[in-house]
């Protein structure tokens, strides 16, 4: 906040009264636009069966049940156009072995939902260890990040009478013992930071009132967040609590003899314990002992040696320029090590020895594609779930045992022909010199002639990687029908590590647009496409992006797709969980920020003297993470100025946009309808 002690003056806001999310005057200005959208749409037979075709993508029952495995059963949730809203049901190994599953159903949320007139949707399940018998169920309204809590019996198939629940919040829950809860909720004034998250954790047991539950810990009002959990590794019950103090920095502890002692890591490291190990994942440069560890570093060490102050670090990753560490998987024996070098896929299997740490490589992975690696049961199992896909090859899921042969056990089907098409991956240059990669994916024999449509995909925030991923619906849209896409591994995300994240943090964010552009104009050097014809797409932190860079370089573009969008960044921080992200971007009631922040914001940069081209804004009025109020206001300012500008709105769907697949096909269809036709036609 401001130095000051006073809240800076912001300049007038016209479009104040479009951030009251259920505002009356607002939601009519909602529904007119989002009508007059989706009935133009609805009124071409094109786009009827655009839609119907993605929708068949969406519900297919050829899809890859995806499982997570819980004493010995497989559990799935799934959702298909008899069960929009899912069926949770689970089976076993042999029958998943299967080409028709057995499944049995424990949970049929659309009947729920029916039974009692809630737009249930659903948002998780945390079972108990070891027989998972008992259940916490979460669900949302509409899609919204906050959640209500029940507890579901499973033998029985009923909601335990009495049993544990909570009302709708932004909460976080664990089981300590089939008795006992962690749990992180609104529980009345002050409870809450000022990010919208629980800044208290209480130890609550059955049969008490929340209110007399035992306070675990209490966080700062400016904080994150508060939670706790409970490690339930066989020798190893240990509960954990998690203050976040900021997006990127937090104080953990470990609960002792009824006290919290804090575990002495870098606030800016992520941790993992893993039995009588600690995992340090570092952010940031650490000292210890005369040596300095690097950022992006993954040591391990005795967790009770770490506590006493006499670590004894053992380097277990080091990156180098061009490598990162995408993930850190545990099973029974060994450490699974997913690493991206130059963003291509590696991963190593580590295993403690008597002489330190083995490692040796999972072969035959594939460079261009998302490799996702899962431990199927860590404390019990050396065996691995494997995904595979990359944009041309559907997704296959395996499961092998550590130093055990692959077995494939799903596969997804082909959505559509790829035959002709190809990935190549380019470098382009940005502004300040340094090398941005990306993948196209289009036909094998792309003319150098500026012809092809091209959409250029990018997110480039919070060290999130991008990864070439299968997808039916862009196959089925767009390559069917001569578009090429293109994925830019832009600053900002976490491609090479924190270094490549923290070069486009804060006020240094323009580097993540220049990097986005640099590579829209690299593909109009190649001859693959012309600024008419080349479309980009971002939601999220990559709504700001592709926002940011309409209003900074219009001509580079022919058009330009913002999805559930952070716009305006002079008031992003007093906008529902908008201030958990001043980590990230800044804080607007600081002058130097706000100076920074004014200067590439989107909302505040669009101007009545530059032509910008065709945008299509998408949001959901039940995103309760980010605030539809940015899509809302930046719609409303641009068609006052005469811009062409086209608007929807779900009125579910949270922060994905949708709460099921014939809202998540309007929308796509929406999108690439939006695309088709203004690229087809340059602009």
């Amino acid at each position: 906040m401001s130095g000051s002690g006073e809240e800076l003056r912001l300049p007038e806001d016209p479009y104040l009264w479009l951030e009251e999310v259920d505002g009356e005057d607002a939601l009519a200005w909602v529904r007119a636009r989002s009508a007059e959208t989706l009935g133009r749409a609805e009124a071409d037979p094109a786009w009827q069966a655009l839609r119907a075709e993605i929708l068949e993508v969406l519900d297919s029952d050829a899809r890859i049940p995806l499982v997570t495995e819980h004493d010995g059963l497989l559990y799935n949730l799934w959702r298909d156009a008899a069960h929009p809203r899912g069926l949770w049901r689970r089976t076993t190994l042999a029958e998943y072995r299967t080409d028709a599953p057995a499944w049995e159903t424990l949970l049929d949320v659309d009947a729920l939902g029916a039974a009692e007139g809630e737009p249930w949707v659903w948002a998780g399940a945390v079972g108990l260890p070891p027989t998972y018998e008992r259940w916490l169920i979460q669900l949302s309204r509409g899609g919204a990040d906050a959640v209500v809590v029940r507890e579901l019996d499973l033998p029985s198939r009923r909601w335990v009478e009495d049993g544990f629940r909570l009302p709708e919040a932004k909460q976080d829950v664990a089981w300590i013992d089939e008795d006992t809860l962690y749990v992180a909720t609104d529980t009345g004034p002050g409870s809450l930071t000022t990010s919208g998250y629980p800044r208290t954790v209480r130890r609550w047991r059955r049969g008490t009132p929340l209110a007399a539950a035992e306070l675990v810990h209490e966080g700062e009002p400016d904080d994150v967040a508060v939670a706790a959990e409970q490690d339930h590794t066989p020798g190893f019950p240990r509960g954990l609590v998690v203050r976040a103090i900021d997006f990127y920095r937090a104080e953990r502890f470990l609960i002792r003899d009824g006290a919290l002692v804090r575990i002495p890591i870098p606030e800016s490291a992520e941790l993992q314990l893993a039995r009588e190990t600690a995992l340090i994942e570092l952010r940031d440069p650490w000292e210890v002992d005369g040596r300095t560890w690097p950022e992006g570093a993954l040591l391990a060490t005795d967790l009770d040696a770490l506590l006493a102050g006499r670590p004894v670090i053992e380097p277990l990753f080091l990156p180098d320029d061009r490598s990162a560490l995408r993930a850190v998987v545990r099973t029974r024996s060994h450490l699974v090590l997913v690493l991206l070098d130059d963003v291509r896929n590696r991963v190593e299997i580590l295993t403690r020895g008597p002489a330190g740490w083995d490692r040796s490589p999972l072969p035959d992975l594939p460079e261009l594609a998302t490799v996702s690696v899962e431990a199927v049961d860590a404390d019990r199992s050396d065996a691995l779930w494997i995904t595979i896909a990359d944009p041309l090859t559907p997704a296959t899921l395996h499961r092998q045992e550590i130093g055990g042969a692959r077995e494939a056990l799903k596969g997804s089907p082909a959505f559509f022909d790829a035959t002709g098409l190809t990935l190549t991956r380019h470098v382009a240059t940005s502004a300040d010199g340094t090398p941005i990669p990306y993948v196209v994916t289009g036909p094998r024999d792309l003319a150098a002639d500026g012809s092809h449509p091209v959409l250029l995909y990018g997110y480039g925030g919070f060290e999130v990687s991008l990864l070439p991923a299968y997808s039916g619906t862009i196959g089925r849209a767009w390559l069917a029908h001569g578009g090429v896409h293109v994925v830019a591994n832009i600053r900002g995300g976490g491609e090479y590590g924190p270094r490549w994240h923290r070069a486009a943090l804060r006020e240094e964010r323009p580097r993540a647009f220049e990097d986005f552009a640099a590579v829209a104009r690299d593909l109009v050097a190649r001859g693959i496409t012309t600024p008419s014809r080349l479309g980009i797409q971002g939601g999220s932190n990559g709504g700001l992006l592709v926002g940011s860079v309409l209003t900074r370089d219009p001509e580079l573009l022919g058009a330009v797709v913002c999805q559930v969008p952070l716009l305006d960044m002079l008031r992003y921080h007093r906008l529902l969980a908008g201030a958990s992200w001043m980590a990230e971007y800044g804080d607007p009631d600081d002058p130097a920020d706000r100076a920074y922040l004014e200067s590439w914001s989107p909302y505040a940069n669009v101007s009545p003297e530059r032509r910008y081209p065709p945008l299509l804004l998408l949001t959901s009025t039940r995103d309760d993470r980010v605030h539809p109020g940015h899509a809302r206001k930046m719609a409303a300012r641009m068609l006052a100025l005469g811009h062409d500008v086209t608007y929807w709105e779900n009125m579910e769907g949270g922060h994905g946009g949708a709460a099921e697949n014939r809202q998540l096909a309007t929308m796509q269809a929406l999108a690439w309808g939006f695309l088709r036709e203004r690229l087809a036609r340059g602009g």
